[in-house]
């Protein structure tokens, strides 16, 4: 029976972990963003994300965010990122609809990717981060 569900392939939806500058604890914080490139909205936007390393079973608690509409060409901060998670597997699951069509994506942020030199431009954002397609 799920060979019998179609789940189209993601485009132009991204992933990003972004390093900026937080002006109230004057320091640098990690963040993630979801970053929607289409020329059309996303709508009911679920994402559900972890940190999770099988060889040492370390985890971290689900966190689960709703966005209800993510405009064409626009970004949405999903979370703050503690230092502490980078050293472990980050793990996002996106769920959304584009119309009346349901797709789904994991993005996996591998432990030790993300990091000073691994640093990029954004374009949409205009700030430097980590961007996995």
């Amino acid at each position: 029976m799920k060979k019998d569900i179609l789940i189209p392939e993601v485009t132009d939806v991204f992933m990003a972990i972004v390093k900026e500058y937080n002006d109230d604890f004057k320091c640098d914080d990690w963040n993630a963003y979801i970053i929607n490139h289409k020329e059309v909205a996303l709508e009911m936007v679920l994402i559900v994300s972890k940190g999770d390393e099988a060889t040492t079973q370390l985890k971290t608690s689900v966190l689960r965010k709703k966005i209800e509409k993510l405009p064409a060409k626009s970004f949405a901060k999903v979370e703050y990122i503690n230092p502490a998670v980078l050293r472990l597997n980050n793990i996002f699951e996106v769920t959304f609809f584009e119309g009346t069509n349901m797709f789904d994506k994991t993005f996996t942020f591998k432990k030790g990717t993300i990091k000073e030199g691994a640093l990029r431009m954004i374009p949409l954002l205009q700030k430097e981060g980590v961007l996995l397609k």
